[in-house]
């Protein structure tokens, strides 16, 4: 029975299941990110991924057992899922819609600012529990460490010495390394090398990130409201290309849907359509929707 769907309908739950491939590749990729500290981002790509290809594993053993009640369930499912996705993408689109790094003067690197950032991923951010865990872990993961630390050889000695702050100011610093890694521009320190920075006796702080500062390379700006706004920043990059992805996948799918449906549907006409033995019952006024 309806053994023409079989067909297009493995074909559909064979292509989703690789589609499922990307978006849980998504999932760990922001897993091994920095972003890895927020443990609550990455999870959600995680499931959908194990989803769509839970789904498909259904819609291929209904495919290749011709089980009729399956390839129903299984095209049931798929269109849940397409809603699902939709929803994660656009709330992925909403809880990233503000904040951009600020240009300053002198500068290659941008820096960021806490007030830019509004809604459901600050506040889930700037929580004091998640951020002891998020800044814990980029303290543990040494964000500012080998990945900031720049040698040039002094030509009088020969010596590898940090490189000048002019050298510094024209490197494309990630958020993290703006925000957490150094004080903001504002508080007028003294560069020394990348993680140490000196006040000017004298001179007031006119930012509360200026007095969370410390040359302790365990606590740096960990707690500056300018590496909030890094991992805000550094978030909103990684999900925005993750959504992309998620576009892409949810365009395919939609097709794959449509000529598994289609299939389906064309097989339970042609079924209904055939005549053989006694005259069949058939209703008097058909319903308008069939599934």
């Amino acid at each position: 029975m309806y053994r023409r769907a079989t067909g297009p309908v493995g074909t559909t739950a064979f292509i989703a299941f690789l589609l499922g491939i990307p978006i849980l590749a998504g999932g760990i990729w922001l897993s091994s990110s920095a972003t890895d500290c927020i443990r609550f981002l990455q999870l959600p790509l995680i499931i959908l991924g194990v989803t769509l290809m839970a789904i498909s594993l259904l819609g291929l053993s209904a495919a290749c057992y011709g089980q009729i009640k399956l390839i129903r369930f299984f095209l049931f499912l798929l269109f849940v899922f397409l809603f699902a996705i939709l929803f994660f993408i656009i709330f992925a689109y909403a809880v990233t819609d503000k904040g951009k790094g600020q240009v300053v003067v002198n500068r290659v690197f941008l820096e960021y600012h806490l007030e830019d950032y509004s809604g459901w991923l600050k506040d889930r951010v700037v929580d004091g529990d998640h951020w002891e865990k998020v800044s814990g872990c980029m303290q543990r993961s040494g964000e500012c460490g080998v990945s900031m630390a720049r040698y040039v050889r002094d030509l009088n000695s020969g010596l590898l010495v940090p490189e000048s702050a002019d050298a510094f100011y024209q490197r494309n610093l990630s958020p993290l390394e703006s925000g957490c890694c150094k004080p903001p521009t504002s508080c007028g320190y003294t560069y020394v090398n990348e993680t140490v920075w000196n006040p000017v006796p004298g001179v007031p702080a006119t930012d509360p990130d200026c007095t969370r500062w410390s040359n302790d390379q365990q606590v740096l700006c960990y707690q500056c409201d300018s590496c909030k706004a890094g991992v805000l920043a550094t978030t909103r990059r990684h999900w925005r290309k993750v959504s992309v992805i998620n576009i892409v996948v949810l365009v395919l799918l939609v097709i794959l849907y449509l000529i598994g449906y289609m299939a389906y549907r064309h097989a339970k006409r042609a079924h209904y359509d055939e005549t053989y033995g006694v005259n069949r019952m058939s209703k008097t006024a058909p319903s308008m929707f069939r599934f």
